[in-house]
């Protein structure tokens, strides 16, 4: 195992590993509740797609560790399962099974342009400031996830977001975990993150039993499995519907295209960083692989029946508790395929006050890439202050890469460096236009 996985020369050891896979299994969890809730709201049945989510992203997450090497998971995207539900299904008007065969047209068209390395030179082509700020920013988002889940950051008609009501048990539980995950990681505790999990997990059910509501508990009963199979291969009985309008297939294929392709690029570019897989020059090592098994995820989840399978940001939990090699991947497969009979456990005891502080440490961790970026040279001020702000605000990945690209070209044009800027970089420009210019799938 310490071979096939290189634990040693990525100074690492099976331990370590496996809590990472653990952490970023528990962080990553909500999406076998939300994903099935979401595709839910579009006609599908809520037990076909919860069987497919854990499906698709057990065995993507497999791949990706033994093929590509990466502690990076794998599961059906939050933001495209939306759009997915909300708009092609809903405004739109198609049907489940079209918007699934969109999704299978999205995956293939992945596998073609990563198996030719248009992919990958692509993410190569984004400067290295760029992918500092893209590291940082996602850390941010993924803390501002972590403290909107947990109502510590709630929505507020005047300024948009404020501070959420700390009265409220779980908030309070949610801050005591994040108090006490911050002290474990400043201790430098071993897994200081999954530990500080455990403790709010305990704490919880503890309360739990005490009377107060909205904690975590223990399921009734722990064993489950409801092998609802109603969706899969559906999306090959839709492509008629689909067609019948090739405008709208074209920019519904393309959403799909645009939101994965960034928000797997920042997400890899990220982990990346923080492994120490990334060369001077920007290129990240070994990334062919774990761009061609994000594209055969999403082909598989389409035909098993579930959104857009995509790389998890959620992943640079693992990496926080020291996760380096594909073996926390595979650990995290693996407990995927096992939620299918013990989801009354996570859907009961794994809850948004329990996964907050880890989102939140992480991000931590991760806003310490900001030290990467040339803040005397506005180009990269500018780029990096967009980027960053943008992928907050906008709660996308995906827009905030797009307008930290746009800052970028017009701080470059300005100071007499259009000639400097990569090819591929202009192309993406006009793809970031096409794409705000469709406001309906931001």
């Amino acid at each position: 195992m310490d071979k096939f996985f290189k634990l040693s020369e990525k100074n690492t050891n099976v331990k370590t590993e496996i809590l990472a896979g653990i952490t970023t299994f528990l962080a990553m969890a909500y999406i076998l509740g939300v994903n099935p809730s979401i595709l839910h709201d579009a006609g599908m049945d809520i037990n076909a797609v919860f069987l497919a989510t854990a499906v698709a992203s057990g065995i993507t997450s497999l791949i990706m560790g033994l093929l590509a090497n990466y502690p990076v998971a794998l599961s059906a995207g939050m933001g495209v399962n939306a759009l997915f539900a909300y708009t092609i299904c809903g405004a739109m008007g198609y049907s489940w099974q079209a918007a699934l065969a969109a999704v299978l047209i999205s995956g293939l068209i992945f596998l073609v342009i990563s198996v030719t390395g248009i992919r990958k030179k692509i993410i190569d082509a984004i400067p290295m400031q760029l992918k500092f700020a893209i590291g940082a920013g996602i850390g941010f988002f993924v803390a501002f996830v972590g403290l909107k889940n947990a109502g510590i950051i709630v929505a507020n008609e005047s300024t948009y977001v404020t501070l959420g009501n700390f009265t409220d048990p779980t908030v309070l539980l949610a801050l005591f975990g994040i108090i006490i995950t911050i002290g474990l990681v400043a201790k430098k505790v071993p897994a200081g993150v999954f530990v500080g999990m455990v403790i709010t997990a305990i704490v919880g059910i503890i309360l739990g039993a005490l009377g107060f509501k909205g904690m975590p508990s223990l399921p009734d009963h722990a064993f489950t499995s409801t092998f609802e199979m109603s969706t899969f291969g559906a999306c090959f009985g839709g492509f008629g519907e689909l067609f019948k309008s090739p405008l709208s297939a074209f920019v519904i294929i393309f959403s799909f295209l645009f939101v994965d392709f960034f928000d797997t690029a920042g997400t890899l570019i990220s982990v990346g960083n923080q492994i120490g897989i990334v060369k001077p020059d920007g290129e990240l090592i070994g990334v062919e692989k774990a761009l061609f098994t994000d594209a055969f995820g999403t082909c598989l989840g389409a035909v098993l029946g579930t959104s857009t399978i995509t790389s998890f940001v959620e992943s640079t939990s693992g990496v926080g508790v020291g996760g380096r090699s594909g073996l926390t991947a595979c650990t995290t497969g693996i407990l995927f395929l096992l939620s299918i009979f013990i989801s009354p456990i996570i859907l009961s005891a794994v809850t948004n006050a329990v996964t907050a502080p880890a989102l939140v440490v992480v991000g931590i961790m991760m806003a310490g890439q900001l030290g990467g970026i040339d803040w005397d040279n506005i180009i990269f001020t500018c780029a990096g202050f967009i980027t960053i702000i943008f992928m907050i605000l906008s709660y996308s990945i995906s827009n905030g890469i797009a307008m930290g690209f746009i800052a970028y070209t017009v701080a470059m044009c300005a100071c007499g460096k259009a000639k400097e800027i990569h090819p591929t970089v202009w192309v993406l420009l006009v793809i970031f236009v096409i794409y705000f210019a469709t406001p309906n799938f931001m």
